[in-house]
């Protein structure tokens, strides 16, 4: 059993016992009721909160991309219309006018953000980093989320933030809770215990934890419940992610803006990928620092009080969102209907509807996050995006949402489906191919006709049609890259102008080779949801992505197949499309060898020797991030220990643990849970605990330990001395 299990916890719990232990503060209830889509009332005005000249952002953003595509198309047109275009040709065309929209859009946010900086336009807010950290009045609550995390790690973040909120002077503004939805009966112990220790530790601080019996909604429906039951209590909540960080100045600006803008319901931060320590992850975080910083500019300069939420990072005005953020199921079955699974950008989208701002604030700083360590990994956090995204279809035609609102939806609809038009395209422009190669042309058509029909297309043309479009694709990447650069302090951070140069060009390798297998995955992940495949919520995995052999095998062995039936394909017509298609190829021909190397650790330290794909957050490692890992390296609470055992074998951590499930929420009557049934059942044949264990399901497990009069039953099998402990 964990050494802290047995000697930290019991040091605390006994004082605690003695004086009072409290998971929980007192109840403060908040209504939270479900919106309507359909809601016809008058909504408010726009928010007073938009920046200067706000309609000539969006109409330069709007302008330049309509401009860019009408070219673009009209130049492609050009490409197809030697001989008159086909039913074929003209699906082709189609196709890439709204995929390079799709592009020229990233290009043209990439571009505001330029402007911005240049105009030193992008301090959302009035929100400036480098003035006096502001002093707040308001009591507010930080939420962590958990759902069957390593506690130790929960907890080692957690106290990182509470030591970078207490060095502030500030900290009695803010109380800190735990929210979790672990299911899992070992990590819900063992997040007891680390909640316990970490308690002792900071004694100073108000933390608490809360777990849920049935994690009903998923994280919407644990923030949801957290604010029905405690809301009342709090002007903001600061949300995060369980991978998140923050610091005590950030939060207190972000806090301090709220308090100084009424109207604004949600402010949005950048977090920086840290933490990166396979080739996979470090490919994110380089990309994501290098780029990103100027792509939120942009967005945050056209989006103004109009803005989105990402689910995490962000400070939240309680009682607006608890008024209108409530979200509806959706009528149907899964994957399409029940609870919204991509639940922020609908919440910003229906505050925003009630005349609440959302603005985005990127150049704060302080905000942190991880990526998942493999492309396994981040497939599977992906197929729930896709399928919570697609369900925006539903939310689309909401009353009253702002164009913007309705925009993101669009967006995030666009970032899946999207994938599967690609494969269209390239599917589409290889029929031709072979048709021009093996259908035997028809020069002269029945009916008459002065001129022959020959069936081609302006190859040289074409060379630049495909040259333009890469510009548009790569753009982004360079323009964050003259910004890097373009700071001494930044500049050094990312190893100075040549060696970043190399990481663009090595992170832009490794990515293209990885964007023909994400556009099989997500193809097929948008295929699964169409014909009424749910992808459930499956646990993150955040330190180790690697997969046996034979499973990356059994995983990406078609998209291997693929890419040899493409290849042939294109050798059949010539070698020359063979030599364009081979972008593409290749990365289908190497996905097996990219997914197995992208979870390597091995292959991410060789390249951070180089220095290249480094970041300035690993050369000036922040305060909060190396805290937050020197208390995750020297946590006890890592291993998953036997919940019962634990339980029976600590006494004090047994009456903390009882405590805590006895403030809990009650079922209503009538309502009956057949594994708390069952297991209580078993329970009543156990002669012993370890009986009792061997008999239980994980699910029995939980209900067991969830249910006060379930668990003293249980607690009395340790106490009856059956078997050696």
């Amino acid at each position: 059993m964990d050494d802290v299990s047995r000697h930290e916890v019991p040091l605390l719990i006994g004082s605690a016992t003695e004086h009072g232990f409290h998971a929980l503060p007192s109840e403060t209830p908040l209504a939270m009721p479900e919106q309507l889509l359909r809601d016809r009332r008058e909504w408010p005005d726009a928010p007073q909160t938009a920046p200067y000249l706000l309609s000539l952002r969006r109409a330069f953003v709007f302008g330049v991309v309509g401009a860019l595509s009408a070219a673009g198309a009209f130049e492609m047109y050009q490409v197809l219309k030697v001989a008159g275009l086909t039913f074929a040709e003209s699906i082709v065309l189609g196709l890439f006018v709204a995929l390079f929209a799709w592009l020229a859009l990233s290009f043209v946010s990439a571009a505001g953000g330029l402007l911005s900086m240049i105009l030193r336009s992008d301090k959302s807010l009035g929100i400036d980093p480098s003035s006096p950290v502001p002093h707040v009045t308001t009591r507010n609550a930080l939420l962590l989320p958990a759902y069957n995390e390593s506690a130790g790690r929960i907890s080692s973040r957690l106290q990182a933030i509470c030591e970078s909120v207490q060095e502030t002077g500030q900290h009695e503004h803010f109380d800190f809770f735990i929210l979790s939805d672990t299911t899992d009966p070992k990590i819900w112990i063992s997040e007891e215990a680390a909640f316990l220790a970490l308690l002792q530790r900071m004694p100073r601080m108000r933390i608490f934890y809360r777990h849920r019996a049935k994690n009903t909604a998923r994280k919407a429906g644990n923030i949801a419940e957290w604010i029905r039951r405690f809301g009342g209590a709090y002007r903001h909540m600061i949300v995060l992610d369980a991978d998140s960080l923050m610091t005590g100045d950030t939060i207190l600006r972000l806090v301090a803006a709220m308090e100084r803008h009424p109207r604004v319901g949600l402010i949005q931060t950048f977090p920086v990928i840290v933490n990166a320590d396979t080739l996979f992850a470090r490919v994110q975080q380089f990309a994501g620092r290098m780029y990103g910083p100027l792509i939120a500019r942009g967005i945050a300069w056209w989006h103004g009080p109009e803005g989105n939420y990402w689910g995490h990072n962000a400070v939240i005005r309680v009682a607006a969102f608890a008024e209108h953020a409530g979200l509806p199921r959706l009528r149907g079955c899964k994957p399409f209907g029940g609870h919204i699974m991509s639940h922020d950008f609908v919440e910003a989208g229906l505050m925003r509807r009630a005349g609440w701002a959302i603005h985005m604030a990127p150049n704060l700083g302080g905000t942190y996050e991880e990526a998942p360590p493999s492309l396994t990994d981040y497939a599977a956090r992906d197929r729930r995006w896709c399928q919570g995204n697609l369900q925006h279809v539903g939310v689309l035609t909401a009353s009253g949402l702002h164009w913007i609102s309705r925009l993101h939806l669009l967006t995030g609809i666009g970032s899946y489906l999207t994938a599967p038009l690609w494969l269209l395209f390239l599917a589409v422009g290889i029929l031709i191919s072979l048709e021009a190669q093996f259908v035997r042309p028809d020069y002269f058509p029945s009916g008459f006709s002065l001129f022959p029909n020959w069936p081609a297309q302006d190859p040289v043309l074409a060379a630049w049609v495909f040259a333009a479009t890469m510009g548009v694709l790569l753009a982004p990447k360079l323009l964050g890259y003259v910004v890097a650069v373009g700071g001494r302090e930044r500049r050094m951070g990312f190893g100075g102008p040549v060696v970043s140069l190399l990481s663009v060009i090595v992170e832009t390798l490794i990515s293209g080779l990885v964007a023909p297998l994400m556009m099989l995955i997500q193809s097929t992940a948008v295929t699964e949801i169409l014909f009424g495949r749910d992808a459930g919520w499956s646990v993150q995995r955040r330190d180790d992505g690697t997969l046996p052999l034979s499973e990356v095998v059994r995983r990406y062995g078609w998209h291997t197949l693929f890419g040899v039936a493409l290849a042939a394909s294109a050798y059949s017509v010539s070698w020359s499309l063979l030599l364009w298609m081979t972008p593409v190829i290749s990365g289908l021909l190497l996905a097996i060898p990219l997914a197995a190397l992208s979870a390597s650790s091995s292959a991410a330290a060789a390249l951070r020797r180089l220095g290249l794909l480094t970041i300035p957050e690993e050369s000036n490692v922040p305060p909060i991030v190396a805290r937050a890992n020197e208390l995750a390296d020297n946590s006890t609470f890592r291993k998953k220990e036997d919940a019962i055992v634990c339980l029976c074998e600590n006494s004090e951590l047994r009456i903390a643990h009882r405590s805590m499930i006895s403030t809990a929420p009650r079922r209503k009557r009538g309502e009956i849970d057949v594994d708390l049934v069952v297991g209580r059942a078993k329970l009543g044949d156990a002669q012993s605990r370890d009986e009792a264990t061997a008999l239980l399901s994980e699910r029995e497990i939980t209900a067991v330990l969830s249910d006060l009069s379930a668990f003293d039953q249980l607690m009395a099998l340790c106490d009856r001395g059956m078997v050696n402990v």
